[in-house]
């Protein structure tokens, strides 16, 4: 597996290609990824051109599904999950990756 990218590390190439203070960059990136959950909470689609689109969708619930740690048969009911869907831009960049 390849080396993550993590928050802190966007942090800091922020800093350094920008020269904003780390506590800004990082009260700026929290605020966006709380703008993205809010959105979604309200069951919008969120596009970020060139980049892709986050959207909820419903996934069916099942009579029968099955606890994968106890192995119990348990009932899930319908429920929102998050998707996103790379955008044009996003898609030919990382295309030839292997």
């Amino acid at each position: 597996m390849d080396e993550k990218l993590t928050k802190a590390n966007m942090i800091e190439n922020l800093h350094n290609k920008l020269g904003i203070a780390r506590s800004d960059i990082h009260e700026i990136i929290d605020e966006l990824f709380e703008e993205i959950k809010d959105g979604l909470k309200e069951n919008k689609v969120i596009e970020l051109r060139g980049f892709g689109t986050f959207e909820v969708r419903t996934r069916k619930g099942r009579e029968k599904a099955r606890n994968p740690k106890t192995g119990e048969v348990v009932a899930v009911e319908s429920h929102g999950v998050a998707i996103f869907r790379p955008g044009k831009e996003l898609k030919d960049a990382v295309w030839n990756l292997k």
